[in-house]
């Protein structure tokens, strides 16, 4: 039986799960897309807890992505978490692209999250 667009994503997502786990040291950062929006948040496997978050619907930046691409609303977002992980005193990052392709929207966020911290090796 096929799977639906939903479903396939899923399985990819936990496909990709087996190998990427966010740590103390190293925490995920975590991309979900919906048709309309972008989320991202960095996560610490080992507690469960999210230390960081950001999404092109958040009250600070809606206004800022108001009008704007898919893609550019993304790298508002990707910018944006990276400012917060800076605070937080994050260097390092596995990225986890949620059963999504590395294409537009996703790319996007994680380029501009790259470049703007300097991170330099990431895990996909």
């Amino acid at each position: 039986m096929a799977l639906n667009k939903i479903e396939r994503r899923r399985r990819i997502h936990y496909r990709i799960r087996k190998h990427v786990n966010g740590t103390a040291e190293r925490p995920r950062l975590v991309v979900f897309r919906s048709n309309k929006q972008i989320y991202a948040q960095v996560i610490d496997d080992e507690k469960g807890v999210t230390l960081v978050a950001a999404a092109s619907n958040d009250k600070v930046l809606a206004a800022e992505c108001k009008g704007k691409t898919g893609i550019e609303a993304a790298a508002i977002v990707g910018k944006a978490i990276a400012e917060r992980a800076k605070e937080k005193g994050i260097d390092k990052v596995a990225f986890d692209r949620g059963g999504y392709l590395y294409h537009g929207r996703v790319k996007s966020l994680a380029d501009y999250f790259l470049i703007e911290e300097d991170y330099g090796k990431y895990k996909c």
